[in-house]
Parts: structure tokens; sequence; C-alpha cells
């Protein structure tokens, strides 16, 4: 089979990889669509994630979907040709956190297309992926594999809205309309959200997120004061989702949420040591969470995209077939152009 291989920065190879037996609970999937994500630009443009530079030749992906090529033994449930989406989280199952409930926060987690393992965790952009039975979550039929590969990040932003709380009847706002932004915002309306506000310093990502539904889109470079309100200078959202990893719109959000607001942390920062205007958060008593991956959100967000309530045409932007996976990269990183960009298998 074919692979996406990362040998260094921006050197993207498709690859011949040999498939390895299955073990005992595993099934191997024929690879339909894999989504292109932050993190994948950051190793295809920096060969490293954070504190985690690329050993090895690596195969990127996290974010995919596909039909069940072959099933091991001791497999029931699943059958060849089934529909699947991939989880890539592989939490450990024993440590305190995964006994809780907090599988995200695993003291061992292996977690696909990452190298924070040696040797690394390889991933998903393959013509074909052996895996554990467990982490194929079926997909209900007619559902197209490129909406069934948004599974993954559907399921990080269930998770920042499940620390957020109840959304019916809330004021939102999203600082950064990437995928993760976007799809905070639809999960805000789905929960009941009385209006969705999205900032981004790009026009055309906030055409997509008003397609998607918001009620309204603010490109803060060009209007620096387009979230001021002046009936409620203390602030007026509920609940702020800050997607874009930028100190300036993590300010913005304290600044616009109402006292007794909650602002959920998604964006990753590049400087951990950030400067937080404590002041706003002490005197209108705001609450700050952060959030990180998914825990057990999965098969639901691989259930809401199966029932086509969510509308994921302004998010799909591009899909190109594995031979051109370079043309792939370079596309999703130009956010002028690109939302969510899949590669084809």
């Amino acid at each position: 089979m074919r692979a996406t291989v990362l040998h260094g920065i921006e050197d993207l190879r498709v690859e011949p990889r040999d498939e390895r037996p299955l073990a005992t609970g595993e099934v191997r999937v024929r690879v339909e669509a894999g989504g292109i994500c932050g993190s994948d630009l950051h190793y295809f443009h920096h060969a490293r994630m954070g504190d985690f530079p690329v050993r090895e030749p690596f195969v990127l992906g996290h974010e995919a979907a596909g039909r069940i090529a072959e099933v091991g033994p001791g497999v029931e449930g699943l059958a060849v040709g089934d529909p699947v989406a991939i989880n890539p989280s592989h939490p450990c199952g024993t440590c305190p956190f995964c006994r809780t409930g907090r599988e995200n926060l695993c003291a061992d987690m292996l977690f696909l297309g990452s190298s924070r393992r040696f040797p690394h965790a390889q991933g998903l952009f393959a013509e074909t992926f052996a895996t554990q039975a467990r982490q194929c979550v079926t997909v209900p039929a007619g559902t197209d594999p490129g909406v069934a590969a948004l599974a993954e990040p559907l399921s990080v932003c269930l998770h920042a809205a499940g620390h957020a709380g109840p959304m019916l009847g809330r004021r939102v706002l999203v600082t950064g309309a990437g995928p993760i932004g976007a799809l905070c915002l639809v999960v805000a309306r789905l929960g009941g959200a009385v209006e969705t506000v999205i900032t981004d310093v790009m026009d055309e990502p906030l055409k997509a997120a008003e397609a998607l539904g918001a009620t309204r889109a603010v490109n803060v470079a060009r209007s620096p004061d387009g979230l001021a309100d002046l009936a409620h200078p203390r602030g007026r959202f509920d609940v702020a989702f800050e997607c874009s990893g930028n100190p300036h719109a993590q300010r913005a959000c304290l600044e616009a949420l109402a006292p007794g607001g909650v602002l959920v942390q998604v964006g990753t920062y590049a400087d951990p040591k950030i400067t937080i205007a404590a002041d706003y958060v002490m005197v209108k008593e705001l609450t700050l969470k952060s959030s990180f991956r998914f825990a057990r959100e999965f098969p639901t967000a691989v259930a809401l995209l199966g029932s086509g309530r969510i509308d994921t045409g302004p998010l799909l932007s591009h899909s190109f077939p594995i031979e051109d996976a370079m043309t792939a990269f370079r596309t999703a990183a130009d956010r002028r152009q690109a939302m969510k960009v899949q590669i084809r298998f």
C-alpha cells in the first residue's frame, strides 16, 4: 500500500509501505479520506510539533474514515465493507485519568500521527491502516467518508462545549474561524445558542463561518473595535471559545465576556508564557477553562455527522488524491483559499 510519509521540512513523499499482519482484536481499514489538521501543517513546515521533533520517516494524519478491508481474529461487531471513522486516541485505560473518564489526559497516551513517542505513532494518511477494532466507530450508511473524517475535529469541539456548560439561550463568541472555530460555532448553534459571533483576521474563513450560520462575522484586522458594544460596557457574551491561539484574541474574549462568563481555551499558543489580563478575570468573576483533544465524544461526533444535522459543505473546501499530497498540504497552509483540506485514497 502507499502512504504519505514526511522525511523532513516540506519533504513529503508518497511511497510504498508493507502491510503488517493483523493481531487479535484488530481490523484493517481501507482509508478513503483523511483531513489535514493544523498539527500536520506544523510537522510539514517545521518537522516537529512543539518539543517533539520528527526523528524517523513518519506517516502524518489523525482524521480519517474508510471501510473495513480485513477482520482479524477475535473481532465481533465489524465486517468487511463496514464504513467506519477511526478514533486516533489510544489511552492506556488503566491510569487514574482513564479510570475517571478523562482519557484525554491519559498518562500514557498513544495518539496516531504524533512524534511524541519514539518510535513514532504512525498516522492515517495511508491507503490502509491496521488498528484495534475498538478504535473504529461504524458510520451511518450513505455518509460520505469525507464527512465522516470530520469526526475527530468535531469531537474536539464537543469536548470544549462540555467545559462551557449548557448553550441553550446563551450568547457565544468564537475567536478564530478555522475548522475548529467553525465547528465550535456549529456545536454552539446545535446546543441552542441564541447568538453566535465569530472573529478572524481574514475575510475568507469568516465567509465560511457565515455560511455555517454565524449571527455575525467580524474581521478584527479591519475593524479592531468590531466587538465593542456601548450598551454592554462590561461585556455581553456568556461563553467564549478562543480557537486562534493568539494572545490578542484571548484578551478580546476576556473583554467581551459578561460578568460571570466562561472562557474555554481551545487554540494552542506558540509561546506558553503568555500574560493573562487577570483584572478582567477577577473583577467580572470569569471562569477560565482549557480544553485538550477529547475524551468520550467520538461516537457522538460520528452520529451527528451521519445524521445530516451538520452542513459540512462550507467546511470541506478541497480534496486531493494521494498523488497530489504536496499540493494538498500547500493548499491547506493558505487560509485565504482553504478551510478543511482532505486527501482521498
